[in-house]
């Protein structure tokens, strides 16, 4: 029989896409305390089925696709701008596929607005009215309002008019700002993209005996089992080193490994990677908020997914990326190793106008990380770091660095770098890492 909770999340998923909720009115609805509901209501922002917006409420939207990442809704865009809605609620839900600047004639801005664009204007009722009639919404800058025949167009037909204290560019600059940070949001890949889901995954109850862990041994050739209890929730793991010695009548609940490591679905891969070389652990119980079993992932399927998102086009520039996405590597072949050139740009200073000690930090890894991958070593996941030197390094200043391998296992490496600008050494830097093996 379905919780409390699950009977909420249902009823919020079987809404019609607009519709408002309450904390009060679920409660009402089925029963239950407001803390109850409050809970399931958070759950449900967080997957993506309702929206909470200021001085709105919380309403149904559009279960938005994993491909369709980039595109914002309406009342994503009320939550960006601090916005306040003037009419149109209803159509909140919808997704905007580009937005308009209005910053030309009338007849020029309508030539540019269609359905399902968001028009940017300042107090130009004309245009607030034309664009609904195209299709499309408006948001009015400036903190201006808008006539009340166009609210009542709005409304009918439900699209948003939405007003903000924010200027134009202010506006356009925190909208693109979104649209860039979802395009990197959508490169990482999660837990839940590559699990082995519940209905594929091979459990064991704590109530079985040792002769079940054998049969589904077996049968697959795994040694591994997530045990769950009868409301599905991890209790344990049982591998072949727990069970060995014991009767094949001993119950599963004596000999497994009690309260094991789980991740949940939205967990990304590079943490699950980081877990799994840390505990030495070949497997990971994947759980929802209430630890029940959602699958399982490996770490062959951890390997896999790093491997293929090293190949991903990059789309959204994360700091690293602008940082890293000038080092040229020049091959020594007098040492044996690389050096990795780069110029120190505008955005990798500080107040002072020399390298900052996070840019520092990163260059240093990164020069590491290629490094080790061209010797075929791997990735590295970063243990420790030591810069116990460092000099100030100027704006547009070329900078080397120079990794040379102290010592290298299978398992770990040691790395000492040296950074050098016109000849003189400017950073040292002593690395620990651990290497995920390919």
């Amino acid at each position: 029989m379905a919780t409390k909770h699950e009977q909420i999340l249902q009823y919020i998923t079987s809404l019609s896409v607009g519709e408002k909720i309450s904390v009060r009115q679920i409660a009402k609805e089925i029963n239950v305390s407001e803390g109850t509901a409050y809970r399931a209501i958070k759950e449900a922002e967080n997957k993506g089925y309702v929206s909470t917006i200021e001085r709105v409420g919380t309403i149904r939207i559009e279960t938005k696709k994993k491909e369709n990442f980039e595109k914002l809704t309406f009342a994503e865009v009320v939550n960006i701008v601090d916005g306040q809605v003037l009419g149109g609620r209803t159509g909140l839900h919808k997704t905007l596929n580009k937005f308009v600047i209005g910053a030309m004639k009338l007849e020029a801005m309508m030539r540019y607005t269609g359905a399902g664009n968001l028009l940017i204007v300042g107090n130009r009722t004309n245009a607030h009215q034309y664009a609904l009639e195209a299709g499309a919404a408006v948001l009015i800058t400036g903190g201006f309002d808008t006539e009340d025949h166009v609210k009542k167009l709005a409304d009918e037909l439900e699209l948003p008019v939405i007003s903000t204290s924010y200027d134009t560019f202010t506006v356009g600059t925190m909208i693109n700002r979104a649209i860039y940070d979802q395009l990197i949001k959508k490169e990482i890949v999660q837990v839940e993209d590559i699990l082995t889901p519940v209905d594929k995954t091979i459990c064991l109850y704590t109530s079985d005996n040792i002769a079940t862990w054998y049969q589904h041994n077996y049968e697959t050739g795994h040694g591994r089992f997530p045990v769950i209890d009868q409301n599905m929730k991890v209790q344990g793991i049982v591998t072949s080193k727990d069970i060995m010695g014991y009767d094949h009548e001993t119950i599963i609940e004596k000999v497994m490994t009690k309260s094991p490591i789980t991740v949940i679905g939205k967990t990304s891969v590079a943490s699950a990677a980081q877990m799994m070389v840390w505990e030495g652990i070949e497997v990971l119980p994947v759980v929802d908020q209430q630890n029940r079993l959602q699958g399982m992932i490996s770490r062959q399927d951890v390997l896999k997914a790093l491997q293929m998102i090293q190949r991903q086009p990059q789309i959204g520039e994360k700091i690293d990326d602008i940082v890293t996405n000038q080092f040229v590597t020049i091959e020594d072949d007098s040492k044996r190793s690389s050096v990795f050139r780069c110029e120190v740009s505008p955005q990798m200073t500080n107040h002072l106008g020399t390298i900052s000690y996070g840019v520092f930090t990163t260059l240093v890894t990164e020069a590491v990380n290629r490094y080790l991958r061209a010797q075929k070593k791997g990735d590295i996941i970063v243990e420790n770091i030591t810069i116990y030197f460092i000099k100030p390094v100027q704006m547009e200043t070329m900078l080397e660095i120079h990794p040379k391998i102290l010592e290298v296992g299978r398992k770990f490496g040691k790395i000492d770098i040296e950074a050098y600008s016109d000849g003189a050494v400017v950073g040292k830097a002593m690395m620990m890492v651990q290497l995920i093996e390919r």
